[in-house]
């Protein structure tokens, strides 16, 4: 018989291991001596052992899952329990259960954190659900469209939830891109008929103003133009490939018109600047027949000078008033000589006036007799109201004699 501390061989050759619930038959061994066999099957207790080992590393290690790591133990627990080792199976269950307690543990933390990465992605899906409901109502098409493609590669980035709540927030995403998507085509659908529209006003306004390119009513044409203009800018764009060509249209028709109307105004400009320079020279002349000493001489001259004046053609606007007003100051100072002549060589005109002047005088000095009458009689309030008549007789008389004056009287 042999024995070591934690196995024996008896004389029938049975092996048999100690443990803590007492001695277990490992096998039967009659190859060879019983220190043989106990070491045969310590040896295979140290195969335990080192399988035992690799799986604790594997599991501190390596990303075992729980679940490998589980039939791995349990693998080596059955081997373990059917005792056909000699060697401390009690502590290789020790370590087996640590193991166990170490797997649990794992298993718990990749719960938690699975939980917390669903928490995570639930989270960020709200997140993106909330952001495309948000971009489906947006006017910015361009950029309002890249993003929600970008959160279209965001979602898919994240892991899956539960069904329900994965399929929830989904259908709300798709249906905010389809919501933006259908706003987006109809936008431009009728943006496209809103330029289809622009095309054909933009057409009409291009025939008109290639019909008015030659037309010389500079005036009306020009005015037309602007209206043309103005309606142009509030017809909106065409078409990108429509746009350029009738603007190029529309703009060389005016071009044509208003380099024509350019070149004859030069003409004109240049024409009515030495229509100035002629009448500058007339208005010259007329002004050295101031002052008026010969009326009948300075009258047929001004009257020469009048004509050919008439003769002449348009000056430019802003020089007509000053050289226009120069002649009227000759014209005006020689019916003055005029009006004077006549009076002072009218004869039924100097008789009114000095009747009218010997009127007054003759009631000026009735007047100043009486006041002197009224006074004498201590009658004061008589004679104040005729002071007051006096006054404007007066002042009447005096006036009748200026005129008297001037016929030389």
């Amino acid at each position: 018989m042999s024995s070591d501390p934690w196995g024996r061989v008896d004389e029938t050759g049975t092996v048999y291991v100690r443990t803590a619930d007492g001695e277990q038959v490992v096998g039967s061994w009659q190859a060879g001596s019983p220190e043989e066999a106990l070491a045969y099957f310590e040896r295979k207790y140290e195969g335990l052992v080192v399988e035992i080992g690799l799986l604790e590393k594997r599991v501190k290690t390596t990303d075992l899952s729980a679940k490998d790591a589980q039939v791995a133990i349990d693998h080596i627990r059955e081997q373990v329990d059917a005792h056909h080792v000699v060697g401390d199976l009690d502590a290789l269950r020790v370590r087996l259960d640590k193991l166990v307690e170490k797997v649990d543990a794992r298993r718990e933390e990749r719960k938690a954190q699975r939980a917390r990465q669903s928490d995570e992605a639930r989270k960020s899906k709200e997140a993106l659900v909330a952001e495309a409901e948000e971009l489906s109502q947006s006017d910015q098409w361009r950029a309002a469209g890249e993003r929600l493609r970008a959160l279209v590669d965001t979602w898919k980035g994240l892991p899956r939830l539960d069904r329900k709540s994965d399929d929830d927030l989904w259908h709300r995403f798709s249906h905010a891109r389809s919501a933006f998507s259908k706003r987006r085509k109809q936008h431009f659908a009728q943006l496209d008929a809103q330029r289809e529209e622009a095309r054909r006003t933009k057409e009409r306004l291009v025939s008109e103003a290639e019909a008015l390119s030659n037309s010389t009513d500079w005036g009306v044409t020009a005015a037309r133009y602007r209206e043309l203009m103005a309606e142009w800018k509030a017809a909106g764009r065409a078409q990108r490939e429509h746009e350029d060509d009738l603007w190029n249209r529309f703009r060389g028709a005016q071009d044509v018109f208003f380099a024509a109307r350019s070149s004859v105004f030069a003409e004109r400009d240049a024409e009515q600047a030495e229509n100035l320079k002629l009448k500058e020279e007339l208005a010259e002349e007329a002004e050295k027949l101031l002052p008026v000493t010969d009326l009948k001489a300075a009258r047929a001259a001004f009257r020469s000078v009048n004509e050919r004046w008439e003769a002449i053609g348009h000056v430019p606007r802003d020089a007509r008033p000053k050289v226009e007003g120069r002649m009227h100051a000759v014209e005006r100072a020689i019916q003055e000589s005029e009006e004077a002549e006549w009076r002072r060589t009218n004869p039924e005109a100097r008789a009114r006036a000095e009747g009218l002047t010997g009127q007054l005088q003759a009631a000026v000095d009735k007047l100043r007799g009486q006041i002197e009458q009224a006074r004498a009689q201590g009658n004061n309030a008589r004679a104040d109201k005729l002071e007051r008549e006096l006054e404007g007789r007066q002042a009447l008389l005096d006036q009748a004699l200026k005129g008297l004056h001037e016929f030389g009287g």
